[in-house]
């Protein structure tokens, strides 16, 4: 279902599948565990094809929020351009910007340049 890795001082958090209503909450849980046990100072999750639904969108934007509470910066990176769309439109404008890419690799690079600045 996801896997993750530590490059350039930023988690990156690949999901590769929509894990369906029930899966929800424990991939959440997951990813929570995840940004808690690195404490880093940037976090991308990658949504690959099959992970970018519409139905992802609420795990995306809770991750966002656990994110903005903990002062981390948050980047999503899918070639899927309705899943973008989505998440643009959604994303929580009160908390801190979610910063959408098409490229896994610049969203990689824009969050460790910016966890860095941070």
């Amino acid at each position: 279902m996801l896997s993750h890795a530590f490059e350039q001082g930023v988690l990156v958090i690949t999901v590769y599948d929509d894990p369906g209503i029930g899966g929800r909450a424990k991939l959440l849980s997951r990813i929570s565990d995840m940004v808690h046990a690195y404490r880093p100072a940037s976090v991308v999750v990658v949504l690959d094809e099959p992970a970018a639904r519409a139905s992802m969108v609420g795990v995306i934007l809770r991750v966002q929020r656990l994110c903005s509470r903990l002062g981390l910066l948050m980047s999503v990176a899918t070639h899927n351009a309705p899943a973008r769309r989505l998440l643009e439109a959604a994303a929580d404008e009160s908390s801190t910007s979610l910063v959408i890419h098409a490229r896994i690799d610049a969203a990689i690079a824009g969050a460790a340049a910016l966890g860095m600045a941070a």
